[in-house]
């Protein structure tokens, strides 16, 4: 008799703390997320967009594609870009990659 009222009694006291202990997991989920995957995703976004905004004529890009060039006019979101002598091509803004130096398109 003393044993299976010792079981009733734990019974009844887990019937509430898994609902509990289920929303405090959920909640360290969705933190470790958030500090993990989502705001260093957001961070690396506006750094790229400041860097978008910051271009400016004469500036030697890297394209997403991997073609290198050098800016020859920006109008709104397109880019026209020097990528041999006589050969231009138009592009998106946000295709460019990154902002790279004379001595690494030299190299290639």
């Amino acid at each position: 008799m003393f044993i299976h009222n010792a079981y009733a009694a734990t019974e009844a006291a887990t019937e509430m703390s898994p609902l509990g202990g289920t929303f405090i997991q959920l909640a360290l989920i969705l933190l470790i997320f958030y500090f993990f995957l989502i705001r260093p995703q957001q961070k690396k976004i506006k750094e790229h967009s400041l860097m978008v905004n910051a271009l400016k004529i004469g500036d030697k890009v890297l394209l997403s594609c991997g073609i290198y060039g050098k800016i020859k006019k920006i109008k709104d979101d397109k880019l026209t870009l020097e990528i041999a002598p006589n050969v231009e091509i138009s592009v998106d803004k946000m295709t460019v990659g990154a902002v790279v130096d004379d001595e690494i398109i030299n190299k290639k």
